[in-house]
């Protein structure tokens, strides 16, 4: 999900596409959410290992 955000984070910029540009922010920032809470042990979506 971070990989897909800053994707559309360089996506938006070049092309000058604000919507893009805002939803590659939103994926970047919950991403990185998702990322922190899964390192910190908890569970992410009912399941504590994803594979």
């Amino acid at each position: 999900m971070i990989v897909l955000g800053l994707i559309l984070l360089v996506i938006g910029f070049l092309t000058g596409v604000s919507i893009i540009w805002t939803i590659g922010i939103v994926l970047v920032v919950v991403g990185v959410v998702l990322a922190l809470i899964g390192a910190s042990g908890r569970a992410v979506g009912g399941r504590r290992y994803w594979y």
